[in-house]
């Protein structure tokens, strides 16, 4: 199937990296019309203009997704380029993880202005458009930190925890409205800022393969894999699924281990 996202206009944040840059793609690559986010003016321009080149139609904006009035503008400008947005993908996002006595205040509100201020910024910017079409999609790029605890990632957990019950708010406030609202969690997945990780250790190497013993599988997602799942839940695919959250982690937060 090819265009499954044909006459989609989906606004996508974080968009410049990681993730974010594989759903862009692979939203391209089903059709869709994109305004691309991110603070990283420089990476977002180069991606953007990257798919451009290829035929896609992009448009994009430095954008903090804490300040309102910036996504509020970008909002704005997507549909001068595009015409009215009709889905959203909420998947800007930092770690912060820490012991919970050792967590500063900046960090606390750091990460909450992210993780939770920032998606909320964006869903209430796109909302009223949403509705005043008769429907649309949002879909939250959570976490399997917004159901399972690891010890030492304070305050992340909570941040995705609140996200998942935000889900699970709107879809449920706008649903007879015709918006959709869900959530995708991601476990592991093989992103520069997991290499980086890995890279922080005596022993790159040993830290990777500890990680691919935490899974059923013994290998941790792609990028593309977690834009896959994207593409299907953006889609009119499922048009019954809402306020709720699809697991992409190989079964790793089923089992129990050390």
């Amino acid at each position: 199937m090819v265009n499954r996202l044909f006459n989609k206009r989906i606004l996508v944040t974080g968009a410049a990296q990681g993730i974010g840059l594989a759903i862009a793609k692979a939203c391209v690559a089903e059709g869709a019309s994109l305004f691309l986010v991110d603070i990283d003016g420089e990476r977002l321009a180069h991606e953007a203009e990257t798919l451009k080149a290829g035929g896609a139609n992009i448009g994009h904006q430095i954008v903090d997704i804490v300040d309102a009035a910036q996504v509020a503008s970008a909002v704005r400008r997507a549909g001068d380029e595009l015409g009215p947005l009709n889905a959203l993908i909420n998947n800007a996002g930092v770690n912060v993880f820490a012991e919970p006595l050792a967590t500063s205040d900046a960090d606390w509100q750091r990460c909450f202005d992210i993780n939770l201020k920032g998606a909320w910024n964006c869903c209430k910017a796109v909302l009223p458009g949403l509705i005043e079409q008769g429907g649309g999609a949002i879909l939250n790029i959570a976490s399997t930190h917004a159901f399972t605890i690891i010890p030492h990632t304070f305050p992340y957990p909570l941040a995705k925890h609140a996200l998942l019950g935000m889900t699970k708010s709107l879809g449920l406030e706008y649903a007879a409205r015709g918006v959709r609202v869900n959530a995708l969690a991601p476990g592991y997945v093989a992103t520069q800022k997991v290499i980086d990780y890995w890279n922080s250790f005596p022993d790159p190497e040993a830290a990777k393969a500890e990680t691919m013993k935490l899974h059923p599988g013994g290998r941790i997602a792609s990028p593309e894999e977690i834009a896959l799942a994207a593409v299907f839940m953006i889609s009119d695919e499922c048009p019954f699924m809402n306020a709720t959250c699809l697991t992409i982690d190989g079964g790793l937060s089923v089992q129990q281990h050390p």
